[in-house]
């Protein structure tokens, strides 16, 4: 199955990262910590049909939708009404008010209320608590330039489409929606919504053992890495979840109890990095030429003390006096142009303790020279593939590039369903687990 031929097939034309990242967003619901998307646009840009189309092949039982909610709604709904469900709201605003219970909801995985309420049978006044149990995966939308910072660090915020060549597209899409050919992939949008509801339904939570966890590398200079990495995480588990019908289940014994898991892949890993890449990376090409400039002359020049002193990139730090005396660059226009990559964090800043000196340290490691987007500190796969590994204890992490494309499961040549599958995540590597293999694939079973 081809998730983003099949949002084609649906009318819903370019947008491919944002495609497969809210399904697979969606298939997170059953996860410990599902993943939260934010879609951020102008107005009339496509946020809400890129909602609606994703939500489209989800089952109507597994979602809940709402326009508005008040800030004490979220905390009264049933203990399990939320449980593994996808919570959907049209627009960021219409969560001002519960946007607390949000967050809470989305970082400990559970809400719990104490409220004043009078005994049935006394008519006293007495504490009555209240629990609405997770995890839950938010779906929100937003016309915002600078929605809730709170909220949106703990969401995979998505940017729609607004260029010109994209309205075009559109244009044509609802042109041919009116002709013979549209009517009948009207009928076609149909079907394939009812395979994608029929494979979600067969969905079950099973754990993600990612056997390289350890192995994994992701930046660490700032706090927000902390959400930004679990994210990374749930991500590759939510891409081996999709797949589960696709590998062989492992069985792990505990304490006398055996219980099913699926391994992640390095395929799982290699298309997490490209979609983290689109999601939470940068472009050089935003950066101004000068800027640029300086930014691998920077690199060579680190890479060659590298050299001389036979030690990792990562530990060698450099200071703007050293920069103007290896570039020949001027005072003022070195500090414009380090300042930037600082900004954009192709660069971190050290304070040294003497009076305002600084020192800088290089994240960026050579990756993205022809335009593609990358995130800094991502272990690339191909080292994964030859065992081309340093120990976690030797050196911090450092950045590296991917940019691989690989390709979701293909629609079954025999009756044409999905043949995926979802679960949790963990990060427990194999010899954390007294498991034996199981040896056996499962074929999935036709849905009604």
């Amino acid at each position: 199955m081809d998730v983003a031929e099949d949002y084609d097939a649906c009318e819903l034309v370019g947008e491919a990262t944002n495609k497969l990242v809210c399904y697979l967003a969606c298939v997170s619901r059953l996860v410990k910590q599902p993943l939260a998307v934010l879609i951020q646009s102008g107005s009339a840009a496509g946020k809400s049909s890129l909602m609606d189309a994703t939500l489209a092949f989800m089952p109507p039982e597994h979602q809940i939708r709402y326009s508005a909610m008040t800030g004490q709604s979220l905390y009264y709904m049933g203990q399990r009404d939320l449980q593994h469900k996808i919570l959907a709201v049209a627009e960021e605003e219409g969560v001002t008010q519960a946007s607390y219970a949000l967050k809470l909801l989305q970082s400990d995985g559970e809400l719990r209320i104490a409220a004043t309420g009078k005994h049935s049978g006394t008519g006293r006044n007495q504490t009555e608590s209240y629990v609405v149990q997770g995890p839950v995966m938010m779906f929100l939308t937003t016309t915002a330039e600078s929605p809730d910072e709170e909220l949106q660090n703990r969401c995979l915020a998505l940017h729609v489409n607004e260029s010109p060549d994209q309205t075009v597209a559109i244009h044509q899409r609802q042109r041919a929606a009116y002709t013979l050919g549209g009517h009948v992939l009207g009928s076609e949008c149909d079907r394939i919504t009812r395979i994608h509801r029929n494979a979600q339904r067969l969905l079950e939570s099973l754990p993600v053992v990612i056997p390289w966890a350890e192995q994994l590398t992701f930046r660490h200079d700032q706090t927000r890495m902390r959400r930004d990495h679990a994210k990374y995480l749930t991500l590759i588990a939510a891409i081996t979840l999709l797949h589960q019908y696709q590998r062989a289940r492992k069985t792990r014994t505990i304490e006398g109890e055996t219980a099913e898991y699926l391994e992640a892949t390095l395929d799982d890993a290699e298309l997490a990095n490209r979609l983290a890449a689109e999601v939470m990376g940068q472009s050089l090409d935003a950066l101004l030429p000068q800027t640029r400039q300086l930014l691998g002359s920077i690199d060579e020049h680190v890479r060659c003390r590298a050299r001389d002193e036979q030690t990792d990139c990562s530990l060698i730090r450099f200071t703007q006096r050293e920069l103007r005396e290896a570039f020949g660059w001027g005072d003022f226009q070195l500090r414009r142009h380090l300042s930037r990559l600082v900004e954009l964090e192709y660069v971190l800043s050290y304070r040294t303790g003497t009076k305002n000196q600084r020192q800088y340290a290089l994240l960026y490691d050579g990756q993205g020279q022809n335009g593609e987007r990358l995130v800094l500190g991502l272990m690339d796969v191909a080292r994964l593939q030859t065992n081309d590994l340093t120990p976690l204890n030797s050196q911090p992490d450092r950045p590296a590039s991917q940019n691989d494309r690989t390709s979701l499961p293909a629609r079954s040549a025999s009756d044409g369903r999905s043949n995926t599958g979802v679960g949790g995540a963990t990060t427990s590597t194999n010899n954390q687990l007294r498991s034996t293999d199981s040896k056996r694939t499962r074929s999935p079973v036709k849905p009604k």
